[in-house]
């Protein structure tokens, strides 16, 4: 990376609202099962989220309490919107501790870009140092698993997060123009890419487009 790039960071919390949960419970999401659901609404209720053990065991997130396996034993969290509230204003002022507000864009209550190329040598980090010090302040204080994308744009930083972090140990995923063309170039489905939904995937197919390639 040369020093006239650019560096932006997409970070977001996994499985945010059962995370928290679990927090507050004092249990590691990674081994608890847990979903967020209104139990009132009967067996039909909607999950709001599920703890990533439950995802490892091949429940989908935003599914129903009907779709859970019986063979499952999970715990059901009401859902406390002005918990995850109190938790997003947490981790964003923990951010303030390290990055000024202007170069701070939050994109939802659990997923923030950060603008870090000034930041770089003032630290005496590398990107992935960085944000790995960034995801260990997050979870020693405040118990939140997270995951980062890292880019030379905002793009390549969220496409960096959603794709290339879940193939990654770290859960930190890096992309550059090179690397992007290098790696997602012709990787499918094209609906795994920031804003495209089935409906543009299929308008996209009618002509022949099914990579980002095309």
């Amino acid at each position: 990376m040369t020093a006239q790039e650019s560096t932006f960071f997409c970070i977001d919390m996994k499985t945010f609202y059962a995370s928290v949960e679990c927090a507050e419970r004092g249990l590691n999401p990674f081994e608890t099962n847990l979903v967020v659901a209104d139990l009132t609404r009967g067996k039909n209720a909607l999950c709001l989220a599920i703890s990533p053990k439950l995802k490892a065991q091949g429940v989908k997130n935003r599914c129903r309490l009907s779709d859970i396996p019986n063979g499952i034993k999970y715990e059901v969290a009401p859902p406390r919107m002005q918990l995850y509230i109190d938790y997003a204003a947490d981790i964003y002022a923990l951010y303030l501790n390290y990055f000024d507000a202007a170069d701070i864009h939050v994109y939802s209550i659990d997923e923030s870009f950060i603008d870090v190329t000034g930041y770089l040598p003032t630290y005496k980090k590398t990107p992935k140092e960085l944000a790995k010090f960034i995801m260990n302040e997050i979870a020693d204080k405040l118990h939140i698993p997270s995951t980062v994308g890292i880019g030379t744009n905002l793009y390549l930083a969220k496409i960096a997060l959603d794709i290339t972090a879940k193939h990654s140990r770290d859960h930190i995923g890096y992309l550059t123009e090179e690397l992007y063309k290098e790696t997602l170039w012709d990787h499918k489905p094209i609906t795994d890419f920031w804003q495209i939904a089935g409906g543009t995937a299929r308008r996209l197919a009618k002509f022949g487009i099914t990579t980002m390639r095309g």
